[in-house]
C-alpha cells in the first residue's frame, strides 16, 4: 500500500504552481472547489505549518483566484467569489495571525454576508408570495444557506465581525424552512422536480422530492444548525428545528440504515416504506449523498439534543458501512464529494476506527485515480487533506473540514 504521507508530499509538491493548476482547466473550473485554485489554496495553507515558501504559494494560489473570479457570478462557496471566499477564511485559520490577510478576510465575510442575506429574502419574497415548495440553492451546502453559512460561522470563529448578520439570516432561514409544513404536510425543502436544477430532466419524481444527504439534502442545513448551536449561535426555533429534521431522517431511514439520496412527494403522502426505501435507486455511501455525511448531521444533532437515539443510529449506520468491503461502496474514486476521502473524512470525525481504517487504505490504493485533477471536492488535495486529518490532525480551532459541515 502506499504511504499516505508521500502522497500528501507529492500532491503538494504538484500543485505549487497555480499556472500548472489551471493549465488544464477551463476559467470558470479554474475558481471552483471541486477543481480550482479555491482547493490547492485551502491545501497549501493547512500544510504549511508556518512554513513561509508553503504561505507564499497559498497566498500565490488565492490571488490568481482572485484575478479569474471578477465579474463572475455568486455560485455559493462552489465558485466564483464565494468559492474563493471560502478557501481564504478557513485556509487563514491554518497560518500565523501576521500572514492573515486582513482585510481580505474581512471583505471575503462580508461578501458571503451580503450574499446570505440575499437568499434568505429570497426566500422570504417566495413565501410571502406563496409559491410552493423551496429552491434547492437556497438551503444547498455547496450552492446556498448551509456552506455559506458554515463559512460565515469560521468567520465568527477567526472574530470576523462582518460575519455576524449573514450568519444569522442563514440560521434564521433554515430554521424557518424545517419548522414549516405545506399544505399537503410536506417538509418546508421538497423542491419541485423542475426547481431542482442539479438534475438532468426526467430523473426525478415528477412529485417533487426533498434531499435527505449532505451536500444537496437536509443533513447540510442540519449539521449547521446543530454546529452553530454548540459554537454558542442559537436563535428561537433553533433546536425545535434540529429535533424535527434530525427525526425526519430517522423517520425515512431505510434498513441498515441508509438514506436514499430523496423521498419523493408521493411517498411522503403515505407513512415510510422500508421495502420502497430500500428500492430507491441513486448514490448511497458517499459523503454528498448517503450514509457518512447524514450519520455525521445526526451525530451532530444528538450531541446538541443530548439525545443517544441519534447518536447510535449515526454509529450503526457507520458500523454498517464498515462491514462493507471498500470495493463495494457506491463511491467514485478517491475524493471528498463522492469519493472515499469524504467516508475517511466523517469516520475520522466521528472516531469510527474501523471505518476510517478501511477508507484510508482504500484511498491510498486508489489515490492517484483522480488523475491530473487537483480540486477539492473531486481531486487530489481533498484525498490529501483526508490523508492528513486522519494520519496527522492539526487540531485548529477553525478547521478545513467544516466545508464539508463536518466540524
Amino acid at each position: 500500500m502506499p504511504d499516505p504521507l508521500r502522497l500528501i508530499e507529492e500532491t503538494v509538491a504538484a500543485v505549487l504552481d497555480p499556472d500548472q493548476v489551471t493549465a488544464r482547466l477551463t476559467p470558470g473550473g479554474a475558481t471552483t472547489l471541486a477543481d480550482g485554485l479555491p482547493g490547492t489554496a485551502l491545501l497549501l495553507a493547512v500544510v504549511s505549518d508556518g512554513d513561509t515558501a508553503l504561505i507564499d504559494a497559498a497566498d500565490r494560489h488565492w490571488n490568481a483566484a482572485a484575478r479569474l473570479v471578477t465579474g463572475t457570478k455568486p455560485d455559493g462557496i462552489y465558485a466564483g467569489p464565494g468559492g474563493l471566499a471560502a478557501s481564504l477564511i478557513h485556509g487563514s485559520a491554518h497560518l500565523p495571525d501576521h500572514r492573515r490577510r486582513h482585510d481580505a478576510l474581512g471583505r471575503a465575510a462580508a461578501w458571503l454576508s451580503a450574499r446570505a442575506q440575499g437568499l434568505a429574502e429570497h426566500q422570504a419574497t417566495r413565501q410571502r408570495a406563496g409559491r410552493p415548495g423551496t429552491l434547492w440553492g437556497i438551503y444547498d451546502t455547496m450552492k446556498g444557506l448551509a456552506g455559506i453559512g458554515r463559512t460565515l460561522l469560521a468567520a465568527a470563529q477567526l472574530g470576523l465581525p462582518e460575519a455576524g448578520p449573514g450568519l444569522t439570516a442563514a440560521l434564521t432561514t433554515l430554521t424557518g424552512m424545517i419548522t414549516t409544513t405545506d399544505d399537503a404536510g410536506r417538509p418546508g425543502w421538497w423542491v419541485r422536480a423542475e426547481d431542482h436544477v442539479l438534475a438532468v430532466p426526467g430523473t426525478l419524481p415528477r412529485s417533487g422530492s426533498t434531499g435527505t444527504g449532505a451536500a444537496h439534502g437536509i443533513a447540510g442545513p442540519l449539521s449547521l444548525l446543530a454546529l452553530a448551536h454548540e459554537a454558542g449561535n442559537c436563535l428561537a426555533g433553533q433546536e425545535k428545528a434540529i429535533a424535527t429534521a434530525a427525526h425526519w431522517l430517522l423517520d425515512w431511514a431505510a434498513p441498515g440504515p441508509s438514506w436514499p439520496p430523496y423521498i419523493s412527494g408521493n411517498d411522503l403522502a403515505q407513512p415510510p416504506d422500508a421495502e420502497r426505501l430500500a428500492a430507491t435507486a441513486g448514490r448511497r455511501d458517499a459523503w454528498c449523498y448517503g450514509t457518512p455525511g447524514i450519520a455525521a448531521a445526526l451525530h451532530h444533532s444528538g450531541r446538541v439534543l443530548a439525545d443517544p437515539a441519534l447518536t447510535a443510529l449515526a454509529r450503526r449506520s457507520l458500523d454498517t458501512l464498515a462491514r462493507r468491503p471498500p470495493a463495494t461502496w457506491d463511491t467514485t474514486g478517491p475524493g471528498l464529494c463522492h469519493g472515499s476521502a469524504g467516508v475517511l473524512s466523517v469516520a475520522t470525525r466521528l472516531n469510527h476506527r474501523p471505518l476510517a481504517a478501511a477508507a484510508a487504505r482504500h484511498t491510498t490504493e486508489t489515490f492517484h485515480e483522480a488523475g491530473p485533477a487537483a480540486g477539492f471536492l473531486t481531486g487530489r488535495a481533498g484525498a490529501a487533506l483526508a490523508l492528513i486529518n486522519h494520519c496527522r490532525p492539526t487540531g485548529r480551532h477553525v478547521p478545513w473540514d467544516g466545508l464539508l459541515v463536518l466540524t
